[in-house]
């Protein structure tokens, strides 16, 4: 990060007043912290509000940020307040500092992290806290209350010798310990127990959470200290792998440390964001449960690692996406984190929702959905991985032609679309875009594997679909790209007909499309969706992926201001960690929707990457389309834009 805006982050701690203050923050406003198969929310009073256990998509033990009275929490937190707080990651890793600070009284530092090797076999389902006094002397409240499968079923609570035991229903088991005799009492009304502990300078305390163990053991024996400096080590190992020296490499780092903490280690799944029913618009409907694999996000997740060096996570990434074709529909939407069908949506109505904002889901009824841009994700996916040196085995092959079988026979029919509308299919121009990004994938691929016909069906295939394109998806004026065939609906994934090199940046008509998208869609400095009726009730913000596309055209279209400004908008939208949401609220910047979200992370890696690009070659004295993997396209017919790029 830059000195300006570091310094501009630290120079905003929060401030917490009394004992409700922690409702006034909003829901971006935590940190993440994880073990590659799991990740917890930790917020700047020091209360960890999220966490499952011990999937990502498994019932939450700790849910406050959905229902702060049933969903339960635990939380090492000044007893006194005013307050100020601080929150930073240990440099080049996602272990999490939080500060509090007492005036006239002291400075307390926590360190929250969870053991991680990068080793999958190695996960042992902990939370490791240390509290250390920097300064003066300082009391803090502890707090402990699970509230298994979503504070559905009764928690009971033991203590034993070295600490506390909770118990659910179901068997599940939670062990609390810290190193430190203390009291525990009853929080009353609030659930679970508390106590209390004080701090002088120099002194340390641990907290452990050990999830399923039969019996607290003593602090020592889940060797904390030993397991901070090698989860320290194997993140700083990990981070030392980044290839991206551009302006921003604070940015790309931060996201792609958060990235590898949404991978669901054993089997590379991506979860799309770390939790579910985060609304995203304060008090509306459109709550959803993002905890499971998107097949377009693990193409996208492939690309991103590519480019930023990180061939391991994007083999890793590739084989789920492999592995999904075995199993059913080529064209499913989405997977459960070990490749199985994504639960039926399910309302839980105990749960009151983030500051009111219901309903609380569990489960994605979008799972049934028919969105043919699934398959250009499949098929760029296994070009990717040929592209940077993998090799698709001939029964991966095999699996990938039945999609462009499929494809083939299916593409001219109406979808859902990438955006998941509750309502009725149409002829959306995105999807017919990756219907084409499939065969020009397929092309490619067929000639690796020595097979001239589909070579050529495939790119007469792409041909049609491109036509196609331009006959129907275009609005009656000729003056730019629609949404859907047979409308005048402005949709941000058109941004995605240059970027995925269907048609030039320098084509009027798409030059036209990015500046109509921009009047129709811009929500202050940032880009709606769509503006069309989806289903769902209520308002939305502004989506930060749609931005960093916007951010890839304008590069593209050699408009490198205005591609940097934009860039530096939505990057900076992010928290005072460098995390990002799904949305943001266009005139607070508050962040709203699922947190944090890969699509955003995602979309700040290649925007980085692109703009980075086309600056270097502006450098240079290139004159030319900052291409990444794609090539040139050819120009529509009659089209003014054959050998000149805008600006030239």
């Amino acid at each position: 990060m830059d000195l300006y805006s570091a310094a501009k982050r630290m120079s905003r701690p929060f401030r917490f007043t009394n004992p409700a203050s922690y409702r006034e923050i909003s829901l971006a406003s935590r940190g993440l912290i994880g073990d590659g198969i799991t990740c917890a929310l930790v917020r700047p009073d020091g209360i960890l509000d999220w966490l499952c256990f011990p999937r990502f998509d498994s019932p939450s033990v700790f849910a406050a940020i959905l229902d702060d009275e049933k969903g339960g929490c635990t939380g090492i937190t000044p007893a006194v307040w005013p307050f100020e707080s601080l929150q930073r990651y240990d440099p080049d890793t996602n272990v999490l500092e939080t500060l509090f600070r007492v005036e006239s009284q002291g400075v307390v530092r926590i360190i929250d992290y969870m053991p991680w090797t990068n080793d999958p076999r190695a996960t042992i389902h902990e939370v490791h806290r240390r509290i250390e006094c920097l300064e003066g002397s300082l009391e803090l409240d502890v707090i402990f209350d699970p509230r298994f499968r979503y504070g559905e079923s009764e928690t009971r609570l033991d203590r034993e010798g070295h600490g506390l035991v909770a118990r659910g229903a179901l068997g599940e088991r939670m062990v609390a310990v810290l190193d430190e005799e203390v009291r525990w009492e009853p929080r009353g009304a609030s659930g679970g127990v508390r106590a209390s502990i004080r701090l002088g300078r120099g002194e340390r305390r641990w907290m452990i959470l050990a999830w399923d163990s039969e019996h607290a053991e003593p602090v020592a024996a889940y060797r904390p200290y030993e397991l901070l400096r090698a989860t320290r080590q194997a993140w700083r190992e990990w981070s030392r792998q980044l290839q991206y020296e551009g302006p921003w490499r604070h940015h790309v780092l931060r996201s792609a440390l958060v990235l590898k903490l949404l991978m669901y280690a054993p089997t590379g799944a991506m979860v799309a964001a770390a939790t579910t029913s985060l609304p995203e618009w304060i008090g509306g409907p459109r709550n959803w449960d993002y905890r499971y694999s998107w097949v377009r996000d693990a193409a996208m997740a492939v690309r991103a690692t590519n480019l930023i060096g990180y061939p391991n996570e994007s083999r890793e990434f590739f084989y789920f996406v492999r592995d999904t074709l075995k199993r059913g529909d080529p064209l499913q939407v989405m997977y459960s984190l070990d490749g199985g069908p994504v639960p039926e949506e399910k309302l839980l109505q105990h749960l009151s929702g983030f500051q009111g904002s219901s309903p609380v889901r569990i489960g994605n009824d979008a799972r049934d959905q028919l969105q043919f841009d699934t398959a250009g994700a499949l098929l760029d996916a296994a070009y990717l991985y040929e592209r940077f040196g993998g090799r698709l085995p001939l029964r991966t092959w095999a699996l990938l032609k039945q999609v462009l079988q499929t494809t083939a026979r299916r593409w001219r029919e109406p979808d859902h679309g990438i955006w998941e509308p509750r309502r009725e299919m149409r002829h959306n121009v995105h999807s017919k875009l990756m219907c084409w990004l499939a065969f020009q994938r397929g092309r490619h691929l067929a000639r690796l594997f020595a097979e001239p016909e589909l070579q050529e069906a495939c790119a007469n295939e792409a041909e049609l679909i491109r036509n196609d394109i331009l006959r129907n998806g275009v609005d009656p004026s000729g003056k730019h790209f629609v949404g859907f065939y047979g409308s005048n609906e402005p949709d941000a994934s058109l941004l995605l007909l240059p970027v995925a090199g269907c048609f030039r940046a320098c084509e009027p008509l798409v030059q036209g499309t990015i500046d109509w998208l921009r009047t129709e869609l811009g929500a202050g400095r940032f880009l709606r969706r769509y503006r069309m009726d989806d289903g769902v009730a209520g308002p939305e913000g502004g989506f930060l992926l749609c931005g960093f596309w916007l951010v890839e055209a304008l590069a593209l279209s050699n408009r490198l201001d205005e591609a940097e400004k934009v860039f530096m908008f939505h990057a900076e939208a992010a928290n005072h960690l460098g995390l990002l949401a799904e949305e943001v609220h266009p005139l607070t910047r508050e962040q709203l929707g699922n947190f944090p979200q890969a699509f955003s992370h995602l979309g700040l890696i290649n925007a980085a990457a692109r703009i980075d690009l086309a600056l270097r070659m502006r450098d240079e004295g290139e004159m030319a389309p900052p291409h990444l993997l794609e090539s040139e396209p050819p120009p529509i017919p009659g089209s003014s834009c054959r050998d000149t790029w805008p600006g030239q």
